[in-house]
């Protein structure tokens, strides 16, 4: 999975600092666990992960040198939303199909 700068730096200061990284582990676990679906987690972790972003730009110096030369503009988190979901969490069961099987079956063409 490919990263923007954005969320590289994020993904990078998490690996770096400890606590800050376990922090987002447990607030990813449990939004997933709350979450219906991935996808739910993830559009709604896109939307954390700016706002921290934001956050960290007004004190960390390798956030506040990135948002001098680059903006504040805001940018998709998406990717590591998907990213950490994918590392940090347990995958969730397949659905079971019809026939038990737990695997898709294609649509049926209609007659």
């Amino acid at each position: 999975m490919s990263l923007n700068r954005w969320e590289q730096r994020v993904f990078d200061y998490w690996q770096s600092h400890r606590d800050e990284r376990q922090f987002w582990q447990e607030k990813v676990r449990a939004l997933a666990k709350a979450s219906v679906d991935d996808h739910a987690a993830a559009t709604r972790l896109d939307h954390d992960f700016w706002r921290y972003y934001e956050e960290r730009s007004g004190v960390v110096p390798l956030f506040q040198e990135a948002v001098r030369r680059e903006g504040l503009k805001r940018t998709s988190m998406k990717n590591l939303a998907e990213l950490v979901l994918r590392l940090w969490v347990e995958p969730r069961p397949k659905k079971k199909s019809v026939d038990g099987s737990g695997e898709s079956r294609p649509a049926q063409p209609y007659a």
